[in-house]
């Protein structure tokens, strides 16, 4: 049965010794997992926690994470995943959508303080939150403008409660990501436990989790579909999992030695910051290859990189939507190949078509167009959005994926860019007006629009601005506003001001040319020698 609930009971019956999640010097068991994601299973049903409700996981990598997803699971709940890097406007947008009843957080998580960026959420956006459970590995201290009744430390869901008797079916939803598309704010995408269970096996076979000893290094993030997708594979087919709630290189380094990991993936900075720590050949004997995500242009020969040292990189492919390691480079290709990103999808089931988006007309290979895809990994429908997943989903059940590429001679794709002028910043797919938006709301601002510029430090976020006639704020208080209320990696790295936007007038009426606005921004930086 496509559930997880009966994935972890069947390996907590065949390998109960067998190790499923390493925290620090804490090694948690296939069979302690099953109680501990049981026992907080039951405790979240006596706090009223069923079926359909939505619980908030905002946490690292950490062990609880995937405690209280599981736990979710076996209600029939659904996890919604908050990006830890999230701030207040962001983490109260994601709360109201979604309708969580219960949110999960760390207050106090190197450095950064969680329980101020919650108490800057407007209480309207917390509404529907009824409990929040506060995890805790130093008593931090928790104190928000939420009714401390209705705070609850962690530890009491690992209490012992009587177990659950569970019936669920797979059509049940189970996991929340959030999207950049092409409106103002990230949509909701809702999964299926029946779609991600068998994806997670699809991946797990492909990517060789099933193997005898296999050891994965969870160093990506759970709550991006990217670490999500990769440590679900890895309890599809009973794997260990070593968790790494942030990156260090050093620390990475010796996880990779005393554990012997046999499978990693990351990004191609994440790959790059090892090979420099690694310069010899061969430096991580034990690994296969590893699955790679390209963000940032000035890293291009990262794959030759570690091919010259012995450590085969893939090129990836995958989406909110469709989910992570939807499709790889074949490990045995050249290193052109695997420097692509698409692939081959890890299901068989899955199949590809092309369209082109003026006409409609469905190419051949080698011809670029639309990248459609109809799969068992494709999403259930966007929460609470039937015109965005009607727009989305083809009469004949296919993913408008909004990405140009081609289709390959021999049964693969390439991806080659978004269609629009989404954003891939700090590794996260990011709509401009939803920067934009948040920019406007500043009272001396009329009007904002970003772009994109490529750098060596990959692409940064440029905005340009119209003031109110009555404005006094500048240029740096504008980006001080941007960090105080949104992810790093969104600020804009310059926010310049002007008097009006480039314009071009046609047939369907007056358009900004934000073709001219990147020409204006190059320009600037130049002349600044920030390029």
């Amino acid at each position: 049965m496509n559930t997880f609930t009966s994935l972890i009971e069947t390996h907590a019956h065949k390998q109960p010794d067998a190790p499923a999640l390493i925290y620090g010097e804490q090694v948690i068991t296939y069979l302690e997992f099953n109680q501990r994601s049981r026992t907080v299973a039951a405790n979240l049903a006596r706090l009223g926690i069923g079926k359909g409700d939505r619980v908030a996981i905002w946490l690292p990598n950490i062990p609880a994470w995937f405690e209280i997803f599981f736990a979710c699971a076996q209600l029939g709940a659904i996890a919604v995943a908050v990006n830890t890097r999230f701030r207040s406007s962001e983490v109260g947008d994601l709360l109201e959508r979604s309708g969580s009843k219960l949110l999960v957080f760390w207050p106090d998580f190197k450095g950064i303080n969680f329980t101020n960026i919650l108490n800057k959420i407007h209480t309207r956006f917390l509404t529907n939150i009824k409990t929040i459970v506060v995890y805790s590995e130093a008593n931090e201290s928790a104190s928000t403008d939420i009714d401390e009744q209705s705070m609850i430390p962690y530890n009491l869901l690992l209490r012992s409660q009587n177990p659950l008797a569970i019936h669920l079916t797979t059509d049940t939803g189970c996991i929340i990501f959030t999207t950049s598309g092409t409106t103002t704010l990230p949509k909701l995408v809702l999964h299926k436990q029946s779609s991600v269970v068998q994806h997670a096996r699809d991946v797990a076979r492909r990517f060789g989790y099933d193997q005898p000893k296999a050891m994965i290094l969870q160093a990506v993030p759970f709550c991006g579909v990217y670490g999500f997708s990769q440590a679900v594979a890895a309890f599809a087919v009973g794997a260990g999992m070593v968790c790494v709630p942030a990156f260090d290189v050093e620390d990475i380094l010796k996880l990779i030695d005393k554990y012997q990991i046999t499978q990693t993936n990351g990004s191609d900075e994440m790959f790059a910051r090892l090979l420099d720590a690694r310069p010899e050949r061969n430096p991580f004997p034990a690994t296969n290859f590893c699955g790679y995500a390209n963000f940032t242009p000035s890293l291009s020969n990262v794959v030759d990189r570690a091919d010259q040292q012995g450590l085969k990189l893939v090129g990836l492919y995958g989406s909110s939507e469709l989910l992570a390691f939807f499709a790889m480079q074949c490990p045995d290709d050249t290193v052109d190949a695997r420097t692509r990103m698409g692939g081959f999808p890890v299901s068989d089931l899955t199949k590809v078509r092309v369209r082109d988006p003026k006409n409609d007309r469905l190419l051949k290979a080698g011809q670029i167009g639309e990248l459609e895809f109809k799969c068992p990994s494709l999403m259930h429908q966007y929460f609470n959005n039937k015109e965005a997943t009607s727009a989305a989903i083809t009469s004949d059940g296919f993913f408008r994926s909004g990405d140009l590429g081609r289709l390959c001679t021999d049964g693969s794709f390439e991806f080659l860019s978004r269609m629009g002028d989404v954003l891939r910043l700090g590794g996260f797919l990011v709509n401009p007006q939803e920067i934009e938006t948040y920019i406007q709301q500043h009272p001396d601002v009329e009007s904002c629009q970003i772009i994109g510029i490529d750098s060596s430090r990959g692409t940064r976020p440029i905005g340009f601005v119209i003031m109110q006639e009555t404005a006094t704020t500048s240029e740096t208080d504008l980006i001080n506003y941007c960090r105080a209320g949104m992810a790093k990696f969104k600020v804009p790295t310059h926010i310049f001001l002007i008097d009006e936007f480039p314009t071009t007038t046609g047939p369907s009426g007056t358009k900004i040319q934000r073709t001219k606005l990147r020409e204006m921004a190059i320009e600037k930086l130049t002349a600044a020698n920030d390029t």
